[in-house]
């Protein structure tokens, strides 16, 4: 089993924090938001949403949204709509990455995701999945039929 954590950013559907790990816990999803954090720099005010499980419920991940000034946001019980943009990243990945290949080892599919500094990952895009593919080339409906990438720089 590998599980990934990512934090998306729902203007323009770049995902802009991940955290894989063998065990869904705590770490993963703070691991993820402190990439958020780092790479984004959102302003106090700004909305952080998750879904109910317990690792964004627990102290630590709450207590760093607060002091990152985040207003946060929690779907409701049984909410399965709420965070639909997460779902259909997580649709995406495994119908256009995981599905189309046996992988034999975590290590494998960290590569595939988010290659380590000099590595190339090795499935059929010949990239990584997340910075090769999905956030500067997949195109969105929700975007007008952009990628997150050319989306950001149209409305900046």
């Amino acid at each position: 089993w590998v599980y990934l954590a990512v934090i998306i950013d729902i203007f323009s559907r770049r995902v802009v924090g991940w955290a894989i790990s063998t065990r869904m816990k705590q770490d993963l999803a703070l691991r993820a938001l402190n990439m958020a954090i780092a790479i984004r720099r959102p302003p106090p005010g700004c909305t952080h949403h998750t879904d109910r499980g317990s690792q964004y419920c627990a102290h630590d991940y709450q207590k760093l949204l607060r002091n990152n000034g985040f207003k946060v946001s929690m779907s409701g019980k049984g909410s399965c709509y709420d965070n639909s943009a997460v779902e259909s990243f997580v649709k995406s990945l495994k119908a256009e990455m995981v599905w189309r290949r046996s992988w034999q080892t975590r290590r494998e599919v960290e590569v595939a995701l988010f290659p380590f500094h000099g590595l190339k990952a090795n499935h059929e895009r010949g990239t990584e999945y997340i910075n090769g593919f999905y956030n500067p080339r997949r195109k969105h409906s929700a975007l007008g039929w952009k990628s997150p990438v050319a989306f950001e720089r149209r409305a900046a």
